[in-house]
């Protein structure tokens, strides 16, 4: 008999009903949560009133917007997470991430469901080596 596993990506609403917004926990949100590659992120916001940036470690402590990085603005942003690892996100919206909290840092792990890389090819059973000695 064969088992197939399924895979299946989740769309999380950051802070479920609440939504992207100021004054709320998103680490606490965030932390009974298993991100997986694969899975994607959606923030759901009044259009105007907030973005979001994605950031990196040292910005996000900060609460500062990279210089020359575009937001997402739309309300209805959706964030693929196509790698593993940390990931940043805040609001750069006045000091909504600085003073109202609005920043999401989460760790993505690997999709357990997902092909493993391939191997590499085998060695030549004739080496440069031994081509080498065969030439006068």
């Amino acid at each position: 008999m064969l088992l197939v596993a399924s895979t299946s990506a989740v769309d999380y609403v950051v802070g479920d009903d609440s939504g992207w917004t100021i004054n709320f926990d998103y680490q606490a949100w965030a932390q009974d949560k298993s991100f997986r590659v694969g899975d994607r992120l959606v923030f759901k916001y009044p259009a105007g009133v907030h973005n979001v940036f994605k950031v990196n470690g040292a910005d996000f402590r900060q609460c500062i917007a990279p210089v020359g990085a575009v937001p997402l603005t739309s309300g209805n942003d959706v964030v693929a997470l196509e790698s593993r690892g940390k990931k940043w996100y805040l609001c750069g919206v006045a000091q909504h991430c600085a003073v109202g909290n609005q920043k999401l840092v989460i760790v993505v792990a690997p999709n357990p469901w997902s092909p493993l890389p391939s191997p590499s090819p085998a060695p030549s059973p004739l080496s440069d080596n031994v081509c080498d000695q065969n030439q006068d």
